[in-house]
């Protein structure tokens, strides 16, 4: 993968990254999912009764120069299916934010809606499913279908050193994607645990547990633990 060092380099990234957004948007393919994303629109939570939905595959969302990716399962009904920017408009995207603002990535904490002013630097943020699954559990038939638009992320992002994986669905998805782009895994295959990390092809992978109010809300992820993860990828990057 080339870095981005030039100009007319770093605008056909963002040409190239525009037309994925464009094939993202626009997928169907897998009919148990599009109809939870638009049902979840068609009957939103109460406090979204008078908003306008997204219900639409998700793309990724930052800096096209970015060195580091933090990738997540999948968009919350209402969080990204609803505001149509990835871990925005819900509690887990308060935790992610919060923790890139604080480590020098993000402009700004707050994560409320796609022109809310959220600007990342060096840092790209994406998921390895595009559409909220039903009770948030895409099949591994899904996931492989998704998958592609995820391989054709990490070679338009040539600069990417290091990856934090939010969860085990996204540990196992960016294994897949290095193996499908040619990179041989380690032996034994890394498994996932928070704080865990493995070289895989160019990239360093760090796993964190994901930022869901399952783990925030019980305290098995805290913001100490989610603040070390991204201050050892900074060291990566930096």
């Amino acid at each position: 993968m080339r870095a981005l060092r030039s100009c007319d380099a770093y605008t056909r990234c963002v040409t190239t990254l525009r037309t994925l957004t464009s094939d993202i948007t626009s997928c169907r393919r897998c009919a148990r999912i599009v109809r939870c994303r638009e049902a979840a629109a068609a009957e939103p939570a109460r406090r979204f009764v008078d908003h306008t939905y997204w219900a639409r595959p998700v793309p990724g969302f930052g800096d096209p120069r970015a060195r580091l990716l933090v990738v997540g399962l999948a968009p919350a009904a209402h969080g990204a299916n609803r505001t149509g920017r990835v871990f925005t408009g819900d509690r887990s995207g308060d935790w992610l934010y919060g923790a890139l603002h604080r480590a020098g990535f993000a402009n700004q904490a707050a994560s409320t809606a796609a022109d809310d002013g959220l600007l990342l630097t060096d840092a790209y943020v994406s998921c390895i499913v595009r559409c909220a699954p039903p009770d948030n559990k895409p099949s591994p038939i899904e996931r492989d279908r998704c998958i592609p638009f995820f391989t054709r992320e990490l070679t338009l992002l040539p600069n990417v050193q290091a990856i934090v994986a939010l969860g085990a669905f996204a540990w196992d998805g960016l294994l897949l994607a290095a193996a499908q782009l040619g990179h041989a895994l380690p032996r034994p295959r890394p498994k996932f645990a928070h704080g865990v990390s493995a070289a895989i092809g160019p990239w360093q992978l760090l796993g964190s547990y994901h930022v869901s109010q399952q783990n925030t809300f019980t305290g098995r992820l805290t913001e100490p633990m989610l603040d070390a993860v991204f201050a050892r990828a900074a060291h990566f990057v930096r």
